[in-house]
């Protein structure tokens, strides 16, 4: 039964993001979408187990309708050692929960559970008549309305919760509650700011996303504005793909406006498409996972890729970082 902050995330369905989304893949390393051709070769590549320590596999489960799950393939390997819970926000606001399935995989194989709104509509799985690509429009936005909620993205939390109190569940016991967090690209990134307000969210990871500067909302059905940052209450790291992302400002001014929380930037020049298309979600699901670490579990050789002068993450070739409350 869906229970506690299932009315969190009906208070906040009228509230979903705004941004220069669309999920516009435009990775320099990897198939640019919104061609037909690189779109179909990235639906051919094959799922991933990711490079952690358990394999991960993606599904649909009865036990999560309307959802996408990732998960460790055998859940008894993960031992002593409870999961942790990662909700998404898809790029466009878009239900298909399996357009970033190789960054959600590489997260899964590190010991989390994450949990996607809508169906398989990409990729391996995906239903042969479904359309590969929403129409969008020069600046990435998409033409269409948005086709999911945060009060989707939320509702991910609360069945995981259910599963992990459900008596014979195989969850049932594995899941820490205390390692909840969400994240999302695009569109699906400002759903993640908007639920980033449950008190029950310890982690926010944002990826080539932000408010609007100005405060426009173009997306038919979309409507936020940079108050939203003040509900914030964890660190957050926003992971932006260069001064090509068309999200780039926006993120960079919520950054710059985020000041009781601690915050980090960090930006590689990948367009706004960021690396989800490469093997294992590439750089930035790394840099992702290990923000997990530290801030879900405190791993102190995770935290090192953050903190410290000069920070991991600083020295390494490409990325550009800014910190906020971060020694």
């Amino acid at each position: 039964m869906r229970v506690g902050s299932f009315t969190f995330g009906m208070a906040i369905a009228m509230m979903i993001a705004s941004n220069v989304s669309g999920d516009a893949q435009t990775s320099t390393r990897a198939p640019e979408a919104g061609n037909a051709n690189a779109d179909a070769r990235y639906d051919a590549m094959p799922d991933m187990p990711g490079t952690g320590p358990y394999p991960a596999i993606k599904e649909i489960d009865p036990r999560f309708p309307d959802h996408v799950v990732y998960r460790p393939r055998d859940l008894k390997a993960i031992g002593p050692q409870k999961l942790g819970v990662l909700v998404w926000g898809n790029g466009g606001c878009r239900s298909d929960g399996a357009r970033q399935r190789l960054h959600l995989e590489e997260i899964a194989s590190h010991g989390y559970l994450v949990i996607a709104p809508g169906q398989i509509e990409s990729g391996p799985g995906a239903p042969a008549h479904m359309q590969q690509d929403t129409p969008r429009a020069e600046n990435g936005a998409p033409t269409a309305p948005v086709k999911t909620t945060p009060a989707q993205v939320a509702a991910g939390i609360d069945m995981a919760l259910a599963e992990n109190a459900r008596k014979g569940s195989p969850y049932e016991g594995r899941i820490d509650p205390a390692q909840i967090a969400v994240s999302g690209t695009s569109c699906g990134g400002l759903q993640a700011l908007i639920v980033a307000a449950d008190p029950r969210i310890r982690a926010v990871v944002v990826h080539n996303s932000g408010v609007f500067k100005d405060g426009s909302n173009p997306i038919k059905g979309v409507t936020v504005d940079k108050s939203l940052l003040l509900k914030l209450h964890t660190p957050v790291i926003y992971i932006l793909g260069g001064p090509d992302d068309v999200a780039f400002p926006n993120g960079s001014d919520d950054f710059d406006k985020i000041g009781h929380v601690p915050a980090f930037l960090a930006s590689i020049n990948v367009g706004h498409g960021g690396t989800f298309r490469e093997l294992n979600g590439g750089a930035a699901a790394r840099v992702a996972v290990d923000w997990l670490a530290w801030q879900l579990r405190r791993d102190v050789v995770a935290a090192r890729r953050f903190k410290g002068t000069p920070c991991g993450l600083c020295q390494e070739p490409g990325w550009t970082v800014r910190r906020k409350k971060i020694e």
